[in-house]
């Protein structure tokens, strides 16, 4: 297949590598870790001053206009980087949710500040018990005279520390699974009722545990239509998957070319151990794994963005079925290679290569892991 990008998508991708290559050695990384909010607001300045998160978002409300093709190339290239700033959380997942919803007015007044790097989101949908179905909601949004009271738990909330402004799904009407009923309010992060819990995911990012308890919201802080706010997670999921994907193809690719340079430089009995036969089998099997990613990662993006009135809902979201599921298994294979080709430096902090294992394990679980994905898949497919 002939994937070629644009003038316009090469000048993205050039600017993101340059940043990376810039700002983002390991130790530096490690420095924007330890920072407040575990990310560098100096950095995000820059991703706002660039563009980049502006990429996502229609025209109509400041963006770029972008298409899935754009974001899967900029997050390869964060996903090289192993960049910790927020833009999944921020601009995919938080104002994924304000640009999928029907409230105009907080589109307009929100979504902007987000492009100009003024504020940071979240979206609080994962809760104890919900594993990953995002209709499965305990959370409720009780009806009074001025509007709602929310009460519940949300868990791992990504962003949710740093966060001015949440997202929270919450049952406006029928039982705890129901895929009706269930509502998304913006919520500010200083209001009554709202406190948080930080802590550290093994990838270094900081998440959070929000519990929400006699929160009072207005009608005006519903993000979409009431009871509906099922399809619009649904419809940020498509960006928000295909995001994951092309960041863990970023990282897996630079497993297997650092595992590759590694093997010609590394002796064992005088000579080179990319020498060995073993060992070359294994980085064709390294090489293959990341290759077919690739593969799946460019259908399902040629899918996302095919026009509206072409598109088969089925068929989208088999691909991206497919596609995280390929993040579960080729991040897997891909990582436990590089760590057993780098012997037992793979496994120190000194060493890069540990810390895109770390990441590929999150991404797995974020939004689904490969099982889940795998499960949807063969549903869909035997329907």
């Amino acid at each position: 297949m002939d994937f070629k990008l644009t003038d316009e998508q090469n000048i993205l991708k050039d600017s993101v590598t340059k940043f990376v290559a810039d700002r983002y050695e390991l130790e530096s990384r490690r420095g924007y870790l330890r920072e407040e909010n575990g990310f560098s607001a100096d950095n995000w300045q820059q991703f706002a001053e660039l563009g980049w998160l502006s990429v996502p978002f229609s025209e109509e409300l400041g963006g770029f206009g972008g298409s899935a093709v754009d974001l899967m190339v900029l997050m390869e290239e964060l996903g090289k980087g192993l960049v910790v700033e927020p833009y999944l959380a921020t601009v995919l997942l938080f104002g994924g949710a304000l640009a999928e919803g029907t409230n105009k007015e907080l589109k307009t007044s929100v979504i902007p500040e987000i492009i100009e790097g003024n504020v940071q989101g979240a979206l609080a949908f994962h809760e104890r018990d919900s594993r990953f179905c995002m209709h499965d909601v305990a959370t409720t949004a009780e009806k009074n005279a001025n509007g709602y009271v929310l009460n519940g738990q949300k868990t791992v909330v990504y962003n949710g520390m740093a966060a001015d402004k949440f997202i929270v799904s919450a049952r406006t009407s029928g039982a705890r699974r129901d895929e009706s009923g269930v509502s998304l309010f913006i919520v500010d992060a200083s209001s009554n009722g709202l406190s948080r819990a930080g802590f550290t995911m093994m990838d270094g990012q900081r998440v959070a545990n929000v519990s929400l308890s006699d929160v009072s919201v207005s009608n005006d802080q519903l993000v979409s239509d009431l009871d509906d706010g099922l399809a619009v997670l649904n419809a940020l999921s498509n960006n928000a998957l295909v995001a994951l994907a092309a960041e863990a193809q970023g990282a897996m690719q630079v497993l297997y070319e650092s595992t590759v340079e590694y093997s010609k430089t590394r002796e064992q009995f005088s000579v080179p151990i990319g020498s060995f036969q073993v060992l070359q089998h294994r980085m064709v099997d390294m090489f293959g794994a990341c290759e077919l990613h690739r593969s799946l990662l460019y259908r399902a993006v040629c899918s996302v963005d095919e026009d509206s009135a072409n598109r088969d809902p089925v068929d989208v979201a088999k691909n991206l079925h497919a596609l995280k599921t390929s993040v579960g298994r080729a991040g897997k294979q891909i990582g436990a290679e590089s760590i057993q080709i780098h012997g037992g430096m793979g496994m120190t902090d000194e060493l890069a290569v540990g810390h895109y294992v770390k990441r590929l394990m999150m991404i797995n679980t974020c939004l689904g892991d490969a099982d889940y994905h795998q499960r949807c898949f063969a549903a869909l497919a035997n329907a």
